[in-house]
């Protein structure tokens, strides 16, 4: 489930969906390792695709998939 509203209900094992800026560019996606900062102001620890880790402040341009269930 993809939605842009909700990314401050994030939890960790979502996948993060960052969208490019322009035609054509790229979209990034890595999984929530950890969410950080008071509610409201969330951030997240994120492991992109590319095995790097990066702290993520949320802005329009992202949208949370769910963890897949077991």
């Amino acid at each position: 489930m993809t939605d842009r509203k909700t990314h401050f209900l994030a939890r960790r094992g979502d996948w993060l969906v960052v969208h490019g800026h322009a035609v054509g560019d790229a979209q990034r996606t890595g999984q929530i390792l950890e969410v950080l900062g008071a509610p409201g102001h969330e951030h997240y620890r994120v492991r992109w695709d590319e095995k790097h880790e990066s702290i993520v402040y949320p802005g329009g341009d992202i949208s949370i998939r769910r963890k897949e269930k077991a």
